[in-house]
């Protein structure tokens, strides 16, 4: 298997399907020592090959760090990430993954909602084993699903002491979103992962709430529009002394490949952070939806930005 040597090693040491569709894989340090610490519902980059990064959420509880919990649910058709864990991850395989990044800041004394669609519950899981563990039930989960699935199938042993609301869609219409976040009540911080129409939805019916007690999880990248203010530049690969003309708009992930320059490439929308690069002259463009702004005085996603300088160079 081709090192990054950005990931941790793992171990692909259980794999089950707590429905059909959708595969649990369990990844352990190989000498069972413990793994970087992780916010709930934090995501990792799995490195299936050099041209194939894949960003999934981890499900288990934070404080657990012996092992990392994923599920991916087969996408047909996707882009060849599902379908790889599917069909060529085996128990005792290796397998690298990134440091954990991201994850959810949940509220200790309000109530915090989440609402998912399908394989979006995933985040989730993690949240309310971490209220769980902590002894609170501060929370509801609203569960979108085109079948009738059991949220237990998903949270095995973890008891739920928050309210659970699944919604069959194959039977019934989809729930209003905008009626779940007014019954949350104003203190509420309110979630959401799923699908872009979900999540299209979910921002029309927090519009009128604070940002800090709203959270979006998104899987699928949203369309990124080019930006008005970008200018052809001199794209300058500070270790390597490589350099070379880009035009107005161009694709930087290419540029920087027919460099001979890496950086891992997942969702291509920027929104996982997998290709997050230092950038040490520009400034670039930033068009992610990752980065804080101090974050992105050093720090740029690489699979979405442009340049309106003259150079943009890379810690690369």
């Amino acid at each position: 298997m081709t090192s990054f040597k950005k990931g941790v090693l793992t171990i692909v040491s259980r794999i089950d399907e707590p429905y059909p569709g959708v595969r649990r894989f369990l990844l352990r340090d190989p000498d069972d020592w413990g793994l970087p610490r992780f916010l709930p519902g934090a995501h990792i980059d799995l490195y299936l090959r050099r041209d194939l990064v894949r960003t999934y959420s981890l499900c288990n509880v934070a404080s657990d760090t012996t092992a990392y919990e994923i599920a991916v649910k087969l996408e047909t058709p996707g882009r060849g990430g599902s379908a790889f864990v599917h069909d060529q991850l085996r128990e005792g395989m290796p397998l690298e993954v990134s440091i954990p990044r991201g994850g959810l800041r949940l509220s200790d004394s309000a109530m915090n909602v989440f609402i998912a669609g399908g394989i979006g519950v995933t985040p989730f899981i993690s949240a309310i084993r971490a209220l769980e563990g902590a002894g609170q039930s501060n929370y509801e989960i609203h569960w979108i699903n085109p079948r009738q699935r059991s949220l237990s199938a998903m949270t095995g042993e973890t008891r739920l002491s928050g309210a659970a609301y699944a919604y069959n869609t194959a039977r019934s219409s989809r729930p209003s979103l905008s009626e779940i976040v007014a019954a949350a009540g104003d203190d509420a911080h309110v979630y959401c992962c799923g699908p872009s129409g979900m999540l299209n939805a979910f921002e029309q019916a927090v519009r009128a709430r604070p940002s800090d007690k709203v959270h979006i999880e998104r899987f699928v990248p949203p369309a990124v529009v080019p930006s008005p203010m970008a200018k052809p530049f001199k794209l300058v690969l500070a270790r390597s002394g490589k350099e070379m003309d880009v035009d107005a708009g161009g694709d930087l992930v290419s540029a920087i490949r027919s460099l001979d320059a890496h950086v891992p490439i997942s969702c291509g929308g920027g929104i996982c952070g997998a290709c997050r690069t230092r950038w040490l002259e520009g400034p670039p463009i930033h068009r992610d939806r990752v980065l804080t702004p101090a974050e992105r005085a050093q720090d740029v996603i690489v699979c979405v930005a442009q340049c309106g300088a003259p150079r943009l160079v890379l810690d690369l």
